[in-house]
């Protein structure tokens, strides 16, 4: 019986990625969740409270947002030993090929610029809970000396994030083929660059 709830559970989980990035924040509710997920609605109560409670889970899960762990792999040690411009380069990597295995969340990104509610007020709290947890672990040595390049660093994620949003509508933007794995390798070389550099 157990195993049977934690199904469903995750049914949810994923009927709201599926919700969200064919309808957007606008379309989001339990019966589109219930439908999607093939459940009975009553379900989304019983397992979660409501709407905004199954919300949270999928913000929490690795469906919406990767891990630190993929983010960062096996080697989370070695990167906490390395200088701080080649830290933010293996995060920004790691976040950059997290992201582009993951369709529906870039759906979700996407339904964000041009539809504001409080699901996605607590989706981006989300985001900006695991970018504090990797601040505060991973550069706990940084100054302000530091800010710039911190601050560089988010100019670069909220870049890829829109050419991620733009490479499922167009193929080329800036001379950058987005819908090639060359495209993508470019991206990454300039991420390497402008950490490097910064």
């Amino acid at each position: 019986m157990g195993r049977d709830k934690e199904q469903t559970r995750q049914r949810l989980i994923e009927a709201v990625g599926m919700a969200l990035s064919e309808e957007g924040f606008q379309g989001l509710g339990v019966n589109a969740v219930a439908r999607i997920a093939g459940v009975d609605k009553v379900l989304i109560y019983r397992y979660f409270g409501g709407l905004p409670e199954l919300m949270e889970a999928y913000g929490r899960s690795q469906a919406f947002w990767p891990s630190r762990e993929e983010v960062l792999g096996q080697e989370e040690e070695a990167i906490r030993a390395l200088p701080k411009e080649e830290r933010i380069e293996a995060v920004l990597l790691g976040l950059l090929d997290a992201l582009r295995q993951r369709p529906q969340t870039i759906e979700v990104l996407a339904w964000e610029t041009v539809q504001q509610s409080p699901l996605t007020a607590m989706l981006a709290e989300r985001r900006e809970a695991w970018s504090r947890e990797i601040l505060e672990d991973l550069f706990a040595d940084a100054g302000a000396e530091d800010r710039p390049l911190l601050a560089m660093a988010s100019l670069l994620v909220a870049g890829f994030q829109y050419l991620l949003i733009r490479a499922r509508r167009g193929t080329v933007y800036g001379g950058i083929a987005l819908d090639t794995e060359a495209g993508w390798a470019e991206v990454g070389d300039a991420i390497r660059r402008a950490c490097r550099t910064g």
